[in-house]
């Protein structure tokens, strides 16, 4: 038996009420995990900008280093 099988087993022994709102759960983090994934990809090319803007900055010295003491 997997993990998940072992997970919906348990599941299936919640009243029906905590059994939907387990599910409205599962369901919200699938979905929010598609929206992340969908983000995150959807971004490569600005990221991959800011990037390559950053290490232009920080080669040509208009960077400087944090001071963990006055970093906040």
């Amino acid at each position: 038996m997997t993990q998940l099988q072992t997970a919906f087993a348990e599941i299936e022994k919640l009243p029906p009420a905590e059994q939907n709102e387990f599910a409205v759960w599962i369901l919200e983090e699938l979905h929010s995990e598609q929206r992340w994934a969908k983000l995150f990809t959807e971004s490569g090319n600005m990221l991959s900008s800011l990037a390559d803007e950053a290490l232009q900055e920080h080669k040509t010295k208009k960077t400087k280093k944090l001071d963990p003491k006055t970093f906040l």
